[in-house]
Formats: structure tokens, C-alpha cells, sequence
């Protein structure tokens, strides 16, 4: 029984967070205070939770066994707490007359794990809900784990911080660590909001978009996205901030500390730079030819798009209803291909791709060489060069294979739920796997349950990637078995 609960503290504490990020939001009614009615949507849910939170930690004070606790076990309790913060994140959609239960689920889950597809129709939202979104979407990039250390630390901090899926251990100091991200997105969204405002967006949807840009999450204030301002220098910010926003977190310290000679060895962002060399130019052409505008219109449109597609940030400029198909099929692989593996992009990540490009060929020089040929690849990474050993193999091999597999499922399975071309499900479901939060048009405020459902699920597989999912559930179902066998052998 102990062994069931020895993480209760910890979930305890986030529980606790959570509730203070539902109820934050309302420090924006002075500034509109026609929201005030609203007011009860937020605090509700979040003293709630608050309370839940204050409970867990008081009974399982005494009883918390931090010895025993693992990366395995630390997927028990982060599956657990973005669960529900699914399910509490909804309520203030339900209880303001926003949305269904499944649509504000929808909502909720997109917010959280920084998707931005869309259930909801932002001309007719108010202000605290709008506000709620981004905040949700720049609190969901960050981690819910990776906040908690920042303020709280135990020997359980290191177990749920790889949980969480955060790869990388920037200083020695685990609080630090946190600390300095978070330094780095608010010196980032202070710089964003100020360049937005002076560039003639409103300081409310400057704030907003600032948000949604770093967390590389794509919720906009606006009906047409960025696409509704026209602006060349508006658009020009937000390719900064998606770039920002989709970059290692170790490859931003670096940056801040000048260390460029660093960061131009990094294996990740020549992949990334290399990436956008070949597909900007190839897509700008197929749109200038297949929608009859000038080469120029074209590359505005390709390298935000684009940048907006890898980064797995979902802003967008324009409809993609008469893109060209080659275009999207370009920007359905790039969605696949994600963002840094230590940043809040999601997607199969830029290193998994970049490593799977040199297994690729190593096989073939094995084949073509002579047999006693010895290779010993390598990557760099922020840190310095890094050896592709067989484990590292093993589980870029696994994890990208799962990663189609899904795809593949999802895709079909929405095919079938919202009647569609399977270009266009691939595009959805790519989109929501690597919490993107661009849409081929699929996704609305009419879209079924059952799109909206299959969507759900591909994003906390996106977010959480997939084997911490795996994991959690796996733990959880053998654990509860377990309970319940004991509980039978006691009555019997």
C-alpha cells in the first residue's frame, strides 16, 4: 500500500501549482473589468484544487519514502498531475458558459501541452479566457515539474524533472537550473511583448502572442492568427520567438554566455539551419507557382510557415485550403520532424531525426567498407561531443518507429471519425501529435467528439513523449492490481 502512494507528496505539491496557475489569470479584471463575472469559473476549480493539494500533502507528510523513488516511478506521478491538470484546466470553459465539457477538454489539453488547435471561436471569447489560454500554453512549455523545483526541491526533484521529459541538466545545481530557464523565457517574453507593442499590436495581444510564441504554442487573440496584421515586422518577432521557443534550453545558455563557437558546432542547430536552407526555397516555389503570386509573396509565406510548422509553434499567416499538395506535404513531414529535444517543441525532435539520419549511415558504410573498417560515430550536443553508443541507437530506433506507428493509426482512425481525405487527417494528426496547432481546417468549434477525442490523445503522447506515457500506465495498471490482489487475499 505504501508503495502505491509513496509519490503523494509530490503530487501533492504540483496539485498545489496547478491550482495557482488556474486562478492567475484573474489579475488581468482591473484592467477589464466587464470579465469580473467570470471570476467564480476560475476561483472555483482553483480552491478546489488548492484544497486537494493541501490534503495530499498533510496525509502523506509522514508516510513519503523519497528512497524509493525512480524515473519509472516519477512517470506515475507526472502522467498523474497533466491528467489532471487536463481535467481542472476545463472547468473554467464549462462553469463560464464557454464551451462543452469535451470541447473545454480539448481546450484544456491543447493549452497545457502547448498544441493550439482550437475548439473555440476567439471572436466571440472574452478577454480572461483568452488570456487564460496563452497563460496555460507558457506554464505547459515550461513543465509543470520544471516550475516546481524552481521553488521546491527533494531527492525526488531529479527523478521527476527526466520525467517530465527535460533532457538536460543545464547547471549542477537542479534549482538552478530551473531557475535560469525560467530567467531566460521571461527576459525572452518581456523582449517579445516590448517589440509586438512597438510594432502596433495591442500590450493585450502583444502579451498573448508572446507567450504562445516562446511556449511554441500558437494560440492567437485573433480569428486569421498573425496573418490578421499584415505586418512584415509583427511576423519577423514571432519567427524569432518560434526559433527561440524551439531551441535546446542548453543551446540558450550557451547563447546568453556568448559562447557562439559552441553553438555553431552543435549537431541540432546545423540540422535545424539545414533544414530551413532546403525547404524555405522549395516551398516558397511551389506557392508562388501554385497560387499565382510573386516569388517574393512566396518566400514570406514559406519561411513563416515553415519556421511556424518545425518549431511545432502553429501560427499561422494565411488558409492552407489552396496550398498546393506538395507544400503540404512538406510542411506535414517538417510537423513530424518537431523542434530541439530539450526545448517546449514538439514533434520527434530535431537530434532523434538528426541521429536516425547518421545510424542510417553508418549501415550503409558498414555494407560498403571493408569489414574491418572501425567507426566510432559521434554528435555534438551543447554540452560537447557525444558517442552514438547502441543504447542511444536502441532508443532513437524505438521511439521514432512508435512515433509513425501512431501517426499511422491517428491519421486513419481520423479519416474515419471526420469523413476526410487522408491528406488531410495526416496533416491534422501530425499536427496534434507534435503539438503543433495548425489545421487543414478540420478542427473547430463544430468538430465531432470523436476527432476532438483522437486529437486529445495524440498530443499527451506528443507532450509527454510517448514512453513516459507507456510507462505511467503500465506502473499504474500493475500497481492497482496488484492493490487490488492484496485487498482480495485479505477479505478471503
Amino acid at each position: 500500500m505504501k508503495k502505491l502512494f509513496v509519490h503523494s507528496g509530490s503530487i501533492g505539491k504540483l496539485i498545489l501549482l496547478v491550482s495557482l496557475f488556474i486562478i492567475l489569470p484573474l489579475i488581468i479584471i482591473p484592467f477589464y473589468p466587464e470579465d469580473l463575472i467570470y471570476t467564480p469559473s476560475f476561483l472555483i476549480p482553483g480552491l478546489l484544487s488548492a484544497v486537494l493539494g493541501i490534503l495530499i500533502c498533510v496525509v502523506t507528510q509522514s508516510t513519503n519514502n523519497e528512497e524509493t523513488f525512480t524515473t519509472k516511478r516519477g512517470s506515475i506521478t507526472v502522467l498523474f498531475v497533466w491528467l489532471y491538470s487536463f481535467f481542472i484546466g476545463a472547468l473554467p470553459f464549462v462553469l463560464g458558459g464557454q464551451l462543452t465539457f469535451i470541447q473545454a477538454l480539448f481546450e484544456s489539453v491543447s493549452g497545457w501541452t502547448t498544441t493550439g488547435l482550437s475548439a473555440m471561436d476567439v471572436r466571440e471569447v472574452p478577454k480572461i479566457f483568452l488570456f487564460y489560454r496563452s497563460f496555460m500554453q507558457y506554464c505547459g512549455g515550461l513543465g509543470f515539474v520544471m516550475v516546481m523545483v524552481m521553488l521546491i526541491q527533494g531527492k525526488q526533484a531529479m527523478s521527476l524533472y527526466s520525467a517530465e521529459g527535460h533532457s538536460d541538466q543545464l547547471v549542477p545545481n537542479l534549482g538552478k537550473t530551473a531557475r535560469t530557464i525560467f530567467l531566460m523565457y521571461m527576459t525572452y517574453l518581456l523582449l517579445g511583448t516590448g517589440l509586438y507593442i512597438i510594432f502596433g499590436m495591442s500590450a493585450f495581444d502583444a502579451i498573448n502572442h508572446a507567450m504562445c510564441a516562446l511556449s511554441t504554442g500558437g494560440f492567437s487573440t485573433q480569428y486569421d492568427s498573425i496573418g490578421v496584421y499584415n505586418s512584415i515586422a509583427i511576423e519577423a518577432v514571432t519567427i524569432f520567438l518560434m526559433i527561440i521557443g524551439t531551441t535546446n534550453f542548453a543551446v540558450l545558455l550557451l547563447i546568453s554566455k556568448r559562447k557562439f563557437k559552441q553553438v555553431a558546432k552543435v549537431s541540432e542547430v546545423r540540422f535545424l539551419l539545414l533544414l530551413l536552407i532546403f525547404t524555405v526555397p522549395a516551398v516558397a516555389g511551389s506557392l508562388a507557382s501554385g497560387l499565382y503570386i510573386s516569388m517574393g509573396e512566396g518566400f514570406r509565406l514559406s519561411v513563416f510557415n515553415i519556421v511556424s510548422a518545425l518549431s511545432t509553434s502553429g501560427f499561422s499567416t494565411m488558409s492552407y485550403a489552396q496550398w498546393p499538395a506538395f507544400s503540404i506535404g512538406m510542411m506535414i513531414v517538417l510537423m513530424i520532424i518537431g523542434g530541439g529535444i530539450g526545448s517546449t517543441a514538439g514533434g520527434m525532435k530535431l537530434t532523434r531525426v538528426y541521429l536516425m539520419y547518421r545510424i542510417m549511415k553508418e549501415n550503409i558504410k558498414k555494407r560498403l567498407l571493408a569489414s574491418r573498417t572501425v567507426s566510432n560515430p559521434y554528435f555534438y550536443r551543447a554540452q560537447g561531443k557525444t558517442y552514438i553508443d547502441q543504447t542511444l541507437e536502441s532508443d532513437t530506433v524505438g521511439f521514432i518507429f512508435l512515433y509513425i506507428v501512431i501517426f499511422i493509426i491517428g491519421s486513419l482512425l481520423i479519416t474515419l471519425t471526420a469523413s476526410c481525405s487522408l491528406s488531410d487527417a495526416m496533416f491534422e494528426f501530425a499536427s496534434s501529435l507534435g503539438t503543433v496547432g495548425l489545421s487543414i481546417g478540420l478542427t473547430g468549434p463544430a468538430t465531432n467528439k470523436m476527432t476532438l477525442i483522437i486529437e486529445m490523445i495524440g498530443m499527451l503522447l506528443g507532450r509527454l513523449e510517448i514512453f513516459i506515457v507507456i510507462i505511467g500506465v503500465h506502473l499504474s495498471i500493475k500497481h492497482a492490481s496488484n492493490f487490488l490482489n492484496t485487498r482480495v487475499r485479505k477479505v478471503n
